[in-house]
């Protein structure tokens, strides 16, 4: 472990770079870039003697990585921290690195991009596209969420069903690695094909390989109309037969969530509100978007009555922005609603098709140990998210097991223990689960080229 005396003799360095404001050694004064959003109970522990550094430019990136990587000096890249598990979190001495001052944006509307620096947001991202008349597709949850965390965890949302999922947007990048060189990547163009493409690498690499600068993102033109289908079910089992056959009726909706009656409405509840739906135990919400009312309406209808043939209750059609943003607002909020009686959330993904098994599966390991375990998420990508809650489970070795069953179970249904929120520190040790060890080694070794001295996020599997 490095000695706390290295990193405080860079302390007087650092400040040459960025300035004495933007070097912060006062524990106080830093207390909430040591955390994320993951649940108390698994959180990591954060390390003590760090310093947060806020350069406000590549250049100054650079010449910190290189002291750093000099000295063998652990560096932790900084978002918004709205990741949940602990991937953001300082667990060695060393040096938080937050790039929120470098926060600007610029829009090509001629060729439909937007260069974007690291430490925008995506709310700031969202505004600066409809502000020139066009559209950022995704939305993966926070729109505090910063631009280089959503690329290096390549973060997904409830849109993934028709736009995809970070990786689809992101057409160049400005990194900078651990030994400070400084690599631009891709560009405006829309098609490339030369060489290893290092920077699909990148996107998803959480911060252990480089640190993300700016960004070259695609953006879309603007829906003209949208509209939000509230449908109740009796059951679960109708509410996830209609998702396929949605799927095969030619119609692709923005989104379709699956929500649970008591987990939303605790949701609204949390948020002083009332939910617009309160027939059923299992609800399907639908976005549908298009460039015209009637289009959006035709595929509203197409869906109704999809729906009402696997046993729909009465639909409700919300086709107001307010009401519209308040169903989305809700669902949103379950997570915040729920985590503090929460131990864990997961996110494990199967094949669409396996959704329904999956969550039966979910209740025998709930009846298995005798406890209750919400569960929600994006119904048509197959992204379930299951939170182990704090009632009835006795100590953190049964929520692990619950844990390791739940992600047993998705594997052998064809799936994965993570189709969102990534590894970050709290899952790697269930890596081997759905990696052989080749594939673990191939990702050891992509690390040391990059990294030689394994300063950036350094993790111990890696």
């Amino acid at each position: 472990m490095m000695s706390p005396s290295i990193l405080n003799a860079i302390v007087g360095d650092l400040r040459r770079i960025v300035g004495d404001r933007w070097v912060i050694d006062q524990r106080e004064l830093i207390e909430s870039y040591l955390r994320d959003e993951t649940p108390d109970p698994v959180r990591p522990k954060p390390a003590e003697n760090l310093v947060l550094v806020k350069p406000s430019s590549t250049e100054e990136v650079s010449l910190i990585l290189k002291i750093a990587n000099s000295r063998g000096i652990p560096v932790f890249p900084v978002g918004g921290r709205t990741g949940l598990v602990g991937g953001a979190v300082p667990t060695e001495p060393g040096i938080i690195l937050s790039l929120e001052r470098m926060n600007r944006i610029e829009v090509d509307r001629d060729n439909l991009m937007a260069v974007a620096e690291a430490g925008a947001t995506l709310a700031d991202l969202i505004k600066a596209a409809e502000d020139a008349g066009l559209f950022f597709p995704p939305h993966p949850g926070d729109e505090g969420a910063q631009i280089g965390g959503l690329i290096a965890t390549n973060a997904g949302g409830s849109r993934a069903i028709k736009y995809g999922v970070m990786r689809n947007y992101i057409k160049g990048l400005e990194v900078v690695l651990p030994t400070g060189e400084i690599l631009s990547l891709g560009g405006k163009t829309l098609k490339n094909n030369v060489g290893y493409d290092l920077m699909q690498l990148i996107i998803g690499s959480e911060g252990t390989l480089c640190v993300i600068t700016k960004a070259v993102i695609r953006l879309f033109p603007k829906s003209r109309y949208m509209l939000t289908l509230v449908i109740p079910f009796n059951t679960r089992s109708d509410a996830l037969k209609s998702v396929p056959a949605i799927l095969r009726s030619g119609v692709t909706p923005l989104a379709i969530e699956y929500v649970q009656i008591n987990e939303v409405l605790e949701a609204a509840r949390h948020l002083n509100e009332s939910w617009p739906v309160q027939k059923g135990f299992a609800q399907l919400i639908i976005i549908l978007d298009g460039m015209s009312q009637d289009e959006v309406l035709k595929a509203c209808e197409e869906l109704s009555l999809v729906c009402e043939a696997n046993n729909a209750l009465d639909i409700l059609l919300a086709e107001t922005p307010a009401e519209q943003s308040r169903i989305l607002k809700i669902r949103s909020s379950i997570y915040t609603a729920l985590k503090p009686n929460m131990i864990d959330i997961l996110d494990v993904t199967v094949p669409p098709s396996c959704l329904e098994e999956l969550m039966n599966e979910v209740d025998a390991v709930g009846s298995k140990y005798r406890v209750y375990l919400p569960v929600y998420g994006h119904a048509g990508d197959g992204n379930l998210h299951v939170h182990i809650m704090k009632e009835g489970v006795e100590n953190e070795e049964t929520a692990k097991k619950i844990k390791d069953e739940i992600y047993e179970r998705a594997v052998r249904l064809g799936g994965t223990i993570t189709g969102e929120h990534g590894i970050g520190k709290i899952r790697l040790e269930n890596l081997h689960m759905v990696l052989s060890e080749k594939h673990i080694d191939l990702l050891r070794s992509i690390k040391r080229v990059f990294d030689p001295n394994n300063i950036l996020n350094p993790r111990r599997l890696l």
